[in-house]
């Protein structure tokens, strides 16, 4: 197998990996936190908010993964 082709057959499984390890970190966070809200409304501010921002940490993961795919491709 050439050079190029195990790039990009690394390329594709490290962003095939963290974009479903993204995906079903979400869906956990997600669920978890509508469930949560769903038990006890009083708190449905600070949820949502935690919520936003573990998302939001959760898919720093799969930008990384991009990252780390686009440098395997062109470096």
């Amino acid at each position: 197998m050439d050079p190029q082709s195990m790039k990009y057959l690394a390329a594709a499984l490290v962003m095939g990996l963290g974009a479903i390890g993204s995906a079903f970190g979400e869906g956990f966070i997600g669920g978890k936190a509508m469930e949560a809200m769903a038990r006890n409304p009083k708190v449905i501010d600070k949820l949502f908010t935690n919520m936003i921002v573990a998302q939001a940490i959760d898919e720093s993961t799969a930008i990384y993964s991009l990252v780390v795919a686009l440098i395997i491709l062109f470096v």
